[in-house]
């Protein structure tokens, strides 16, 4: 039985070989015939079939792929190649600049002037220094044109001892001032009458002041400071400035309301007034109070707070009280690129002898003096920066002042002068309500560490209630700062100032009332200013300035003309104990 089993599978084995390689040859081979077309194909609708979109094929060239098996023959291969160790790349190293703690300048220059300056600070242990300071620049004058004593002194002395303790800091110091110029501005048509009074010119102011301040971590009880200062001249005045600051925060509920709390007190008297030789005397009390509240949210910062203050008058034995608004508000518009800012703010300034003394040296010393009641201090602006080394800020504001004060030259005495400053040639006070629309802008470019400039530029509108013009206030004003530090050892700055047109008048005295003539304008003027200097070691450096390059005696004050172009050379010496 197994050998017929054997047999027929051998038969089918061979018929199937055969059938196979019959196909395939059958296949190889195209047979040539004839086909006679009777008539042309005309198909109809219903020839025709919907192709399916997965069709089956029955075509031989469709059968699966067969599975090709395959090894890889690994075996390893000696290697000579041994990688080099990195090494970082090394930098140049600057050697550290060496920082001291003290230095003096002095310098000397046309019109006999003489500038020196002395800072000294020394730590006497960790949490403890003492320092000073010293300024001194004078000037024997010699402006072309002026027939009187044009020479001036600027002097100044400071001491300090400061403590910065773990949890609070604090210092205190004290100083002295000393200055002295002179009612030189006389009009050309006074000067004989001034030359043969033998008037004395000279108008000296001193100084002295005692202070600290303090400042704690972590307490409710943020900061506070303490001042005072003794202030008079050479014609009897005399004025006292006491002045106490403190900065809290007053928790309410789940709040901190930052409060800053100001007491300042202020006496003050003249020998006499300008058309009375009866003693003239001005004093006041006040205590101002001005909470805020900082919310941020995104973007937004926004301060509100109000400011309260209560002014007691001790020469009219009256008293008032003040409420300003206090609100600021910043927005970030595009990150640091374009910054929104606003605000508006009220003010009860505090005016002083010392204030005005400074600003314009040339007052008489028979004042009027009083607080300036600042209604509001409104602005909006947009500030940021173009590129990282380019900022801006351009800015509006409208400001509404009861009492501003305002620098206004003196009624010509020609028919009985009776002191030095009564021939037009010294400044009073007078107070009028005053709107002003400001607009600014500026502009800050860093251009590299080793190069900056600064340009600003003001404009101004003013309104008055009484006087006829907001007198000697400046309609523009323009400043342009620039450092460049050349190499090493060469540096150079320049800084220039515009200042537009203002308005003064001319009075002279009557037999019955004064005679008020046309106001005066101030011609604008341009004062520009340079230094060069070079760094000869770390510790000694070089320098020469020149001031008002224009070479215009220009008049900051009516009849007041500056010193032309003015030149001035020095040295820096920079040292430590």
């Amino acid at each position: 039985m197994r050998k017929h089993i054997k047999n027929i599978l051998l038969a089918v084995f061979t018929l199937s070989v055969s059938l196979v390689f019959s196909q395939k040859k059958s296949n190889d081979t195209i047979n040539t015939g004839v086909i006679d077309v009777v008539k042309p194909y005309t198909p109809t609708i219903s020839d025709a079939f919907k192709v399916k979109e997965t069709p089956s094929l029955d075509d031989e060239t469709t059968q699966a792929k067969k599975e090709i098996k395959y090894t890889v023959f690994s075996f390893p291969v000696a290697s000579t190649f041994t990688p080099a160790k990195g090494k970082a790349a090394t930098v140049d190293k600057v050697k550290p600049v060496k920082l001291y703690d003290n230095y003096a300048t002095l310098g000397v220059g046309t019109y006999t002037t003489i500038l020196g300056e002395l800072y000294l600070n020394h730590a006497i242990s960790r949490t403890e220094s003492v320092g000073g300071y010293v300024n001194y620049h004078s000037s024997e004058g010699g402006i072309e044109g002026v027939s009187f004593d044009d020479n001036f002194l600027n002097s100044k002395m400071n001491v300090n001892y400061a403590s910065r303790l773990r949890d609070m800091s604090w210092n205190v110091e004290g100083g002295f001032q000393l200055q002295n110029y002179n009612w030189y501005g006389v009009p050309e048509s006074q000067i004989i009458a001034a030359q043969t009074n033998g008037i004395r010119v000279d108008h000296s102011f001193f100084g002295a002041h005692v202070g600290g301040d303090i400042s704690f971590e972590d307490t409710y009880i943020n900061s506070g400071s303490l001042f005072f200062r003794r202030f008079g001249d050479n014609q009897g005045s005399g004025e006292n400035n006491f002045v106490l600051k403190a900065k809290v925060d007053v928790p309410i509920n789940d709040m901190e309301i930052s409060t800053d709390v100001v007491i300042d007190y202020i006496s003050g008297s003249f020998d006499r007034g300008y058309n009375t030789s009866d003693e003239l005397k001005y004093g006041n009390f006040q205590l101002g109070i001005s909470p805020t509240y900082q919310l941020k949210q995104d973007d937004l910062t926004l301060n509100l707070g109000v400011s309260l203050f209560y002014l007691r008058d001790n020469i009219a034995t009256k008293s008032k009280i003040y409420l300003y608004p206090n609100v600021k508000a910043t927005y970030r518009l595009v990150n640091d690129v374009l910054i929104a800012y606003g605000g508006i703010q009220g003010n009860l300034i505090q005016n002083t002898y010392y204030g005005f003394a400074n600003e314009n040296p040339f007052v008489s010393p028979t004042l009027e003096v009083s607080p300036t009641d600042q209604l509001y201090n409104a602005y909006v602006g947009l500030k940021g920066k173009v590129t990282s080394n380019v900022s801006y800020n351009v800015s509006g504001r409208y400001i509404a002042d009861r009492s501003k004060a305002l620098f206004k030259t003196n009624v010509i005495k020609n028919l009985s002068p009776q002191t030095d400053y009564d021939y037009g040639n010294s400044f009073g006070m007078v107070y009028d309500n005053v709107k002003t629309i400001g607009v600014s802008g500026e502009i800050n470019v860093d251009v590299n560490r080793n190069f900056k400039l600064a340009l600003r530029g003001e404009t101004f509108s003013y309104t008055t209630d009484d006087e006829a013009e907001a007198w000697n206030l400046p309609d523009f004003k323009g400043s342009l700062f620039l450092d460049y530090q050349i190499s090493k050892q060469w540096f150079a700055g320049a800084n220039l100032f515009y200042v537009g047109e203002r308005k003064d008048i001319l009075e002279f005295e009557g037999s019955f009332i004064p005679t008020t003539f046309t106001p005066v304008t101030l011609d604008s003027y341009f004062d520009a200013n340079a230094h060069v200097g070079y760094h000869v070691n770390d510790q000694l450096s070089v320098f020469a300035k020149a001031n008002n390059i224009a070479n215009k005696a220009y008049q900051r004050w009516q009849n007041v003309p500056v010193q032309s172009a003015q030149f001035l050379a020095g040295a820096t010496y920079k040292f430590d104990f």
